[in-house]
């Protein structure tokens, strides 16, 4: 037997090969399907199954291009009632591929139809060797089960009970889960990627509650915000999304084509970071800088109904662009900006402002009277731990619906923990007309290494544990 993951940064995601002497499995595989082509090809190896765990949220599976390339067999949960040409499996089922027994666990919880791979390696032994098991258990975390509205409570307690389940295995057993530290399927995942039954038994918080009353007082306060694309990407893999062979090739527009289609109703996504976007941009344009975390924050905030035109820094982003937006649901993107902004301004296009303002200015300011307006627009857990006196908090994603409470008169300064994502919640207030937007360039982590403010736990790596204690900065 042999196991190789992958590794998706941003939306923190892990896809496995599951391996034998001349065939395997590509274990919840992402969109883009080269790297498992070539890696398989590389070691001699035909990729015969697909096995899928859940119909997942935050991301589209590439099972659909996976098969087409491959001819693989698609393995899903039967509960999941795809639509799409695949072996459904339930609790019991058993196959082989060459030594190796995979055994099918039903862990619901994170979702409604959630399965466990239990993979026996019979060439060296008779008990269970490892578990895919998906997003059910993870490196000192678990699934969270509050996707589906209304059904949380629900689905907490299966949770427990499938987690029963997995604890009874031996503790050799190695966990493979399908996301580490940083995804926004779970709440508290450590930094490593892979763990043992027996380790998270002793150490993962979340397995030591004696019951299921108790698990789910734990489980369901302090979650995260869930995306918007959570609610898209699982009925996206339950239908089977489009084959990437099927969309359309994005091409280069001129200005004058960007115009046109922006009058249609386009969407302008502008992934230059905020300095640049701050000097010049389209009006109207959304600011998600592709050197952040673009795919989670794009899948959330854009409207999932229109087409994508980009703008960007050069032309050598534009393909990692588009697999980032294609990788949460996004196929209709229709091209980029040639030439750039360079291309739009010369060419007497309308343009647009955010000015940036230091850290450092900023605290000059706030000993003024009036102190100035802040809007803070990071996560709550990172708000509670540490914030500016007197800010305001309207997480970034949810300004597209709150940017009522922000007055229109007076001058806001808009601050995170970096700079990117108020630099985003500054391009949505101005959609909505706001003219006097200021972001503050290095946010809360700027803050701290000017020794003007406490150290943020979480300002470095949102949605981890947070400390509880508050800081408040005078």
């Amino acid at each position: 037997m042999f196991i190789q993951s992958f590794f998706v940064p941003g939306i923190a995601h892990l896809s496995y090969l599951l391996g034998g002497k001349g065939t395997c499995a590509i274990v919840d595989p992402k969109r883009d399907i080269e790297e498992y082509v070539a890696v398989s090809k590389a070691m001699g190896m035909r990729i015969t199954h697909i096995f899928e765990t859940h119909l997942h949220a935050d991301f589209i599976s590439g099972h659909m291009d996976l098969a087409a390339r491959t001819g693989a067999e698609i393995i899903a949960p039967k509960a999941g009632q795809c639509t799409f040409p695949h072996r459904s499996v339930k609790e019991g089922d058993e196959f082989q591929i060459e030594d190796m027994n995979i055994q099918v666990f039903d862990t619901p919880g994170h979702t409604p139809e959630h399965i466990t791979f239990v993979v026996t390696d019979r060439s060296r032994g008779g008990e269970p060797a490892a578990i895919f098991c998906g997003d059910t258990l993870f490196v000192g975390d678990v699934g969270r089960p509050d996707l589906f509205p209304g059904q949380a409570v629900e689905l907490a307690g299966k949770l427990f009970g499938s987690l029963s389940k997995l604890k009874a295995l031996p503790d050799h057993v190695l966990v493979l889960p399908a996301h580490g530290a940083g995804s926004l399927c779970g709440r508290a995942m450590g930094a490593m990627r892979y763990s043992t039954i027996g380790y998270e038994k002793r150490y993962n918080a979340e397995l030591q509650h004696q019951t299921v009353d108790a698990f789910r007082a734990s489980l369901l306060s302090g979650m995260p915000e869930a995306p918007d694309h959570f609610s898209r990407c699982s009925d996206i893999n339950r239908r089977g999304p489009l084959k990437l062979s099927e969309l359309g090739i994005p091409k280069p527009l001129s200005p004058t084509e960007l115009n046109q289609l922006i009058k249609g109703g386009a969407t302008v996504l502008d992934g230059r970071g905020y300095f640049a976007f701050g000097g010049v941009h389209i009006p109207g344009a959304w600011n998600i800088d592709i050197a952040g975390n673009f795919q989670t924050f794009s899948g959330w905030v854009l409207p999932s109904d229109q087409p994508i035109v980009l703008v960007l820094e050069s032309d050598t982003q534009v393909n990692e662009a588009v697999t980032q937006l294609r990788r949460v649901g996004f196929d209709r993107i229709a091209g980029w900006l040639e030439g750039g902004m360079h291309a739009w301004t010369v060419g007497g296009f309308p343009i647009e402002h955010v000015e940036q303002i230091s850290v450092r200015e900023l605290a000059d300011l706030s000993k003024q009277k009036p102190s100035p307006m802040v809007l803070d627009v990071r996560g709550k857990l990172e708000f509670e731990t540490l914030h500016l006196d007197g800010a305001i908090h309207i997480q970034a994603p949810d300004t597209r619906k709150r940017y009522g409470e922000i007055p229109k008169d007076k001058t806001v300064y808009v601050i995170c923990n970096s700079g990117h994502r108020s630099s985003l919640a500054s391009s949505i207030l101005k959609q909505h007309g706001a003219h006097r937007v200021v972001n503050v360039a290095g946010g809360m982590t700027a803050y701290s290494a000017a020794g003007l403010i406490g150290t943020c736990p979480t300002c470095t790596a949102p949605h981890l544990p947070s400390a509880r204690e508050v800081y408040v900065a005078k």
